[in-house]
Parts: C-alpha cells; structure tokens; sequence
C-alpha cells in the first residue's frame, strides 16, 4: 500500500447532557475526546488536537464559565497531545501538519504544543475564526489556533500528500467549515468524521445536536457520510463511547 499509519489517541474525557448533543436525548454520556496521529512517507500529521491543557486546572478560567459549565472535565496531566505523542516515542515539535476538523475548544486546544506543524484548515473555517463576532457566534477561541503556525487553507476537497491517502472532505454545517478525513488503509478506507456526526445514533437516525451552525447543511453532510458508508468506508464517529471501545487504540495502529 502507500505506507499510511494512523493511531487513534484518547486527550481526556468530557461528560454532558446528551440532550445538548442529540435530539430527543437524555441523561448524562460520558465522550472521548479524540486525535490521530497519521504517519505518511511524506510527512507526519495530527488530525485534531484536544483540549488545552489549562482545562485541567481551570476549565471556567480557560473557556469562560458558560462553556466550561456545560461538561464536567476528566482530563488530567498526561492525557494532553503532546503526553500522547512523547508517550509514543514521538516529538511534538516535529510534527509536520495539523489538520483542525474545525475551531472548537475539543478539537484545537492542542494546537499550541505542536510548535512548527503546518496548520490545514478549510478557509471558510479560518475565515470565522478571524471575524470577532462570527467567532463568538460559533463559539471560537482564537487564542486556540491563531497562534502563528503556517497555514495552508484549503476549499473543499484537498489531497493532503498527493497520492488520494489521507483526504480532507468538507462536511460544513457544525461550524462553518468544518472538515472530516478520509484515508485509505490496506483494510480499506476509513473517514474520521469528528463532529459532522457525533455518535452512530446521528447518522442512523439523524437526530442532530441542539447547537449547529446550519442544520440543512448538517444533513448534507451526513448524506454524504451515509453515502461513503454504503460504498465500503469506515466511518469513525466524532465522540461516540461505544465505538470508542471497538477500535485499537495506541500503540496499536488502526488497519
């Protein structure tokens, strides 16, 4: 094959009201908040990057206390990217790329402790990130992501290393611009959808979150996921716990 490795990596667990994240839900769930690290001949990448590590101490101080109140944080000393990767035998400064699936505080808090990645995003979502009122709207940080990494900004579909591995499939309607990652494995392709579609239930049933910037386009999306589904590809769920316990986590490679 092309010599794609991808690791699955656990930065930290959040627990919420699963009403705020599916329609018609109830009680408490308990969410794995992922990463991946994807290992190309040409070059070493994460596709999103966690939490900030002062949401261990401080949640309410990092992310204001609306926000921070929604979740109770599990996420202590080590459980942040750059532990996962030095856990792996693996230097955070030389990581080549971060691929942001988009500007939530889950997703890109990270981003910051990989120093000298190049940062892949879709424009439209850089874009909302740099217009203050846009920003606050789709609840953005820039004190996540402007942070002066190089930036290669991206419309619509984008072959991250040029042979059709690792690809960046819009799935707008979350955010903005939000992006899911399609890659081609030996065991055939996977997408990591982060959240175009939280859990299983959302793509069965089609039950969206509480909270999106454009449900029309959320719907798309998912048409668009269902449709990879049905030609064969693996769709990873953005905060799903069961099918979090169903896939290898690292050190083991996902095949």
């Amino acid at each position: 094959m092309n010599g794609l490795s991808i690791y699955a990596l656990t930065c930290g667990w959040l627990e919420g009201d699963l009403g705020h994240l599916m329609e018609g839900g109830e009680g408490r769930i308990r969410l794995p908040i992922p990463a991946y690290l994807i290992e190309h001949p040409k070059g070493v990448a994460l596709f999103d990057t966690g939490i900030h590590p002062d949401c261990q101490r401080d949640p309410a101080g990092r992310l204001g206390p609306r926000l921070a109140g929604l979740f109770a944080f599990d996420y202590h000393p080590g459980d942040e990217i750059s532990a996962r990767l030095v856990a792996l035998e693996r230097d955070p400064a030389r990581i080549d790329l971060v691929i942001n699936s988009h500007f939530h505080f889950d997703h890109c808090g990270g981003n910051a402790q990989i120093p000298n990645a190049t940062l892949v995003v879709q424009r439209r979502e850089w874009d909302a990130g740099m217009d203050p009122e846009r920003a606050a709207r789709s609840g953005f940080n820039p004190r996540d992501f402007d942070l002066g990494h190089k930036l290669r900004l991206v419309d619509g579909e984008h072959d991250v290393f040029g042979d059709g591995s690792v690809v960046c499939l819009p799935t707008h309607g979350h955010t903005p611009g939000h992006q899911s990652l399609k890659l081609r494995l030996a065991g055939g392709e996977i997408v990591l959808a982060a959240d175009s579609c939280y859990f299983c239930q959302t793509l069965r049933e089609r039950r969206l979150p509480r909270f999106a910037f454009d449900k029309d386009m959320m719907h798309a999306s998912l048409d668009r996921l269902a449709a990879l589904e049905a030609a064969g590809a693996r769709i990873f769920f953005g905060h799903d716990p069961e099918f979090w316990a169903t896939i290898p986590h690292a050190p083991t490679a996902i095949t």
